[in-house]
């Protein structure tokens, strides 16, 4: 869905895309592939389909296939669309045969580093040592988030110099990170994993965690996932694109009045008694240690955590996973998952700490 319009992109079989306006219950286009979809991405100018190793872009009002660009295997539809009009990148995992490089010609570029038009440069992020899971980009286009399939760290980039600003720490058991988002004002950072745990990251200037001050102490050529960065930027353009939803009705509502807060569990005091070592040994450890190499052991833990309450009777054997974000307000946390259910919880924006469970849709 293309923000609170009425433009739906849905995938009806594995290989059959149709974009419909759903005020007028008419049918766009169709758009057949040659392999399945596996996801797509809209903003105001621009669709992306992403196949796994192939992605297509689109201009919105044409419907005209404007790229394809070719990409390693990506089983997993690794891929992150800006909504900004001004900053409109397109971010993807590189494919590990193709050297990574800071910029493209002007035109005619290959495949590999072709640009949401016009084409200006291309950049690629230094990310992780092991494989991605996830990325996301910020609403206005100048902050990357990057996980690993560890899970355990999350690093925040600037963009487009990509220079990495903030390295979180989600836990110490690997978990596959499933969502992240940040918040408009790019603040926070949300994110989900295959854990019951949703974690809120707060981006804030922190001297004793701002890593921009110091010198690098990794190694570019140790980092085997890269994401590239391809887009524009530019001045904002008066397009767009404007909907109706006031027809469409809200679903049955199931609240708690009382906000209660959840209780705390054993797991979660295991997790925090964790993290209050790991802080108290990386700050005993760190006195000793060169500036460069303080951020690898002091990253930094999540500023307020929300539980996903379990699911009595659904007799799921596979991981649990979830969409989140956050809402305009930022004291809002927004949980949707893949056995159907749709959470809201409350967080202290000055204290941090658990969530409280406001809403939830059964």
């Amino acid at each position: 869905m293309l923000y609170s319009t009425t433009l739906v992109a849905l995938v009806l079989s594995p290989r059959l895309l149709r974009i419909m306006n759903t005020k007028r219950r008419s049918t766009i286009c169709e758009l057949t592939f040659s392999t399945p979809v596996l996801a797509v991405k809209l903003n105001r100018k621009r669709l992306v389909v992403v196949l796994e190793e192939v992605i297509y872009v689109y201009n919105i009002t044409e419907m005209r296939c404007l790229h394809s660009i070719d990409t390693s295997p990506n089983p997993h539809a690794i891929c992150a669309l800006s909504t900004s009009s001004e900053n409109n990148y397109l971010a993807f995992p590189i494919s590990q045969k193709t050297p990574p490089s800071a910029s493209a010609p002007p035109s005619q570029t290959p495949p590999t580093a072709t640009h949401i038009p016009p084409t200006t440069g291309v950049n690629v992020v230094e990310t992780h040592e092991t494989p991605l899971s996830c990325i996301a980009l910020n609403n206005h286009g100048t902050r990357l988030a990057a996980a690993s399939e560890k899970g355990t760290i999350i690093r925040v980039f600037s963009l487009p110099d990509a220079q990495e600003l903030y390295q979180f720490w989600r836990g110490s058991i690997r978990s596959r990170i499933y969502s992240m988002s940040f918040n408009y004002t790019s603040t926070f950072l949300c994110v989900s994993s295959a854990t019951e745990t949703v974690h809120i990251f707060r981006l804030q200037k922190d001297r004793r965690h701002d890593v921009t001050n110091l010198p690098s102490s990794r190694n570019p050529s140790r980092h085997n996932s890269s994401v590239n960065i391809q887009g524009r930027s530019g001045s904002p353009s008066s397009e767009d694109t404007k909907g109706d939803v006031s027809e469409f009705g809200a679903g049955t509502e199931s609240t708690t009045s009382d906000r209660r807060a959840l209780n705390p569990t054993f797991a979660s005091m295991i997790r925090r008694t964790t993290q209050t070592v790991a802080k108290s040994f990386s700050a005993t450890v760190g006195g000793y240690l060169p500036k460069a190499a303080v951020k690898l052991w002091e990253p930094r833990g999540d500023f307020a955590w929300v539980r996903i309450p379990k699911s009595h009777g659904s007799g799921r054997s596979a991981p649990r996973r979830s969409v989140v974000a956050l809402s305009n307000s930022d004291d809002r946390v927004m949980v949707a998952t893949n056995e159907g259910n749709y959470f809201i919880f409350d967080i202290d924006l000055e204290k941090g700490g658990e969530g409280t469970l406001i809403m939830q849709y059964l």
